[in-house]
């Protein structure tokens, strides 16, 4: 199996690390999800995705906590395993 490397948030540097912080801000965490890590090969690819679910999850007609649970609720549907 071929594996690629991603930025650790200890190692993020420029643009990653300019995300990797917003991520941890808007979310409230101390962490980095790997989902995110697994993007951080491609600074701009990693950039635009969060830039879109940003936007996406702010409150509008459904509250960003209603989102986030029809985002588990379709990735359960979806036999999602992460």
């Amino acid at each position: 199996m071929t594996l690629y490397s991603t930025v650790s948030p200890a190692e993020a540097t420029g643009k990653v690390k300019k995300v990797y912080d917003d991520i941890m801000a808007t979310k409230k965490i101390d962490f980095v999800p790997n989902f995110w890590q697994a993007l951080s090969n491609n600074p701009a690819h990693l950039e635009a995705t969060w830039h879109k679910l940003k936007t996406v999850m702010q409150p509008g007609k459904l509250d960003p906590l209603t989102k986030e649970i029809i985002a588990l609720a379709v990735s359960i549907t979806n036999n999602c395993n992460y």
